[in-house]
């Protein structure tokens, strides 16, 4: 039975504008957002073996894009469009930081680099630039691969940090799929942009390591 042939209260988009997005399961929400379905299943059936193959909605969404795009159902258009509301919701969340309360919170901090990093397929590592009572200026990725001391390259950081004419600075990288767990490592990066920048005037707020959901910062723990 075709979905349009469903009652008007069970139809996934009808559900949404009656009852809200948080009311829908993962599979009405990926009905709503591909629009139908294939030859033989529904839009919701659809979703709904997606989720199954991937093992989660989250699972779909980061799933590497050849895979994704080769799976009955989905192809490129889908791919694209999962894609596509991935990247509004990090630039919602961006914005709606960058015009909040100042990042002064570690708590916040991590909240908003784990929406903006968990679903990474490698490892990154960025700055958010702040200006002199801690509002986000911009968030820069600048360093890709495998993060270690050599990888990383202070003078960059101050560079970008000079140009946006920043007060502070907090730094993150992730592990993807990974426990979020400082290493030695971390620590002798962050001492070298720690110094790096009280060379211009700069202060390092931050250094946040982002796992699988979950992140640590240094500030809280005592090490900046």
């Amino acid at each position: 039975m075709s979905i349009r042939d469903w009652p008007e209260a069970e139809r996934p988009r009808e559900k949404l504008l009656a009852e809200g997005p948080a009311r829908l399961s993962d599979a009405e929400l990926l009905a709503v957002l591909f629009g139908s379905g294939c030859r033989g299943i529904s839009a919701v059936d659809l979703g709904g073996r997606l989720i199954r193959e991937f093992g989660s909605l989250r699972g779909l969404i980061s799933a590497e894009r050849g895979r994704c795009s080769a799976t009955p159902g989905m192809g490129a258009r889908r791919y694209g469009l999962l894609q596509a509301a991935l990247e509004i919701s990090r630039r919602h969340y961006r914005q709606e930081v960058a015009a909040g309360p100042p990042l002064e919170s570690p708590a916040a901090t991590r909240a908003y680099l784990v929406a903006e990093l968990r679903d990474r397929p490698f490892e990154v590592f960025c700055c958010l630039f702040l200006d002199n009572r801690h509002r986000l200026i911009a968030f820069d990725e600048l360093f890709r691969g495998t993060i270690d001391g050599a990888s990383v390259h202070p003078r960059e950081i101050v560079k970008q940090a000079l140009q946006y004419n920043s007060a502070a600075v907090i730094v993150a990288h992730n592990y993807p799929f990974g426990i979020a767990e400082l290493s030695r490592a971390d620590e002798l990066i962050m001492l070298k942009i720690r110094d790096a920048l009280a060379l211009v005037d700069i202060r390092l707020l931050d250094h946040i390591v982002v796992g699988d959901g979950v992140a640590v910062s240094l500030a809280e723990r005592g090490m900046l």
